[in-house]
């Protein structure tokens, strides 16, 4: 008689050891480490070489650092769901208080409405900037990619019937800039930063109201690689501002958002930024036209001498530029 042994039966997979339960762990974590790392640049200011362009993006990165966590939690990955967790506050920590209204200044003092338009090399609609300058009461305003047809354009629109008063930086391509003002300007002036563009200026004086230092900011664009050095020394090299001295409003173009360290560091020379200080921090003012396909972000900004409040920020579409306009309610000090 020939016995046979029953076959051996293969001992079950451990439940933590199914290749399908190893593998969503393995995804979940892949999810984790892009947000993980992105926070910890933003939070050193670590950004060099691609990094700088990619920062612009973070308010994006850390919404979508929500999901991995959710994910996490769901299928109760809990080391992961710690870690994703903290991940989402730090991004809380960095984005969330630009769109928390706070920090606006002084409440008392002289009322003055300022403007900021990047005209895209000159061709932005005029008629629309002198439209917004009549509609919104601006007395101060500030121009990049400033051309001389640029400023024929607005003279013609009747910008210099409602904001006689000038400091003028004109020039072909995207370097010009200009103030206008319904104020007189003493000192105006211009000058060149390393990067190439000009920052026109000049010193406003409202009625009742303590002189106002104002410039047209316009740093270089970190466009590519070998512009990064330039971009940022163009930033550090814009003026700051302290509790002597005239008080300043510095407002344009800056290329940067705040994820950026370099905007961050010239914003702690003196400012408050007043789309932060309003709650529009978020507010994306960047690219409008020609740029189709790239998420906004926000690179226009009134900084004002933390000696000025901040009563209101606003945005608003220019026909024929890639930038939206900037329109802040200031209230700047009395005489």
């Amino acid at each position: 008689m020939t016995i046979t042994s029953a076959p051996a039966e293969t001992p079950p997979t451990a439940p933590g050891r199914r290749p399908g339960r190893v593998a969503l762990t393995v995804l979940i974590w892949l999810l984790i480490a892009p947000a993980l790392l992105w926070v910890i640049v933003r939070a050193t200011g670590w950004d060099r070489g691609p990094l700088v362009q990619l920062l612009a993006y973070t308010p994006y990165v850390a919404a979508w650092s929500v999901l991995p966590a959710l994910l996490a939690l769901v299928t109760r990955r809990w080391t992961a769901a710690s870690v994703a967790l903290a991940v989402v506050l730090l991004f809380a920590l960095l984005v969330v208080p630009r769109a928390i209204p706070g920090g606006r200044g002084p409440s008392t003092g002289v009322r003055l409405n300022v403007m900021t338009s990047n005209m895209l090399f000159g061709g932005a609609d005029a008629e629309q900037i002198v439209g917004l300058v009549r509609e919104h009461d601006i007395a101060v305003l500030a121009v990049q990619e400033f051309t001389t047809d640029g400023k024929q354009a607005l003279a013609k629109a009747g910008l210099e019937e409602l904001l006689p008063y000038t400091s003028f930086a004109d020039e072909p391509g995207a370097s010009g800039s200009g103030v206008y003002s319904r104020y007189p300007i003493a000192g105006a002036g211009h000058h060149r930063v390393g990067g190439g563009f000009l920052q026109a200026y000049g010193t406003v004086q409202p009625p009742h109201a303590a002189p106002i230092l104002v410039e047209s900011a316009h740093p270089r664009a970190p466009s590519d690689l070998s512009l990064n050095r330039v971009w940022r020394s163009d930033l550090a090299a814009e003026p700051g501002t302290g509790p002597d001295g005239t008080p300043r409003i510095l407002l344009g173009d800056f290329n940067a958002t705040l994820d950026h360290a370099p905007l961050r560091r010239l914003i702690a020379r003196g400012y408050r930024d007043a789309g932060a200080a309003t709650g529009r921090g978020l507010t994306a003012t960047w690219p409008y036209f020609a740029h189709r396909g790239i998420p906004w972000v926000t690179l226009d900004h009134v900084l004002v001498d933390k000696r000025i409040g901040v009563r209101d920020m606003s945005v608003h579409r220019i026909t024929d530029s890639d930038h939206r306009a900037v329109i802040a309610g200031l209230t700047v000090p009395a005489a």
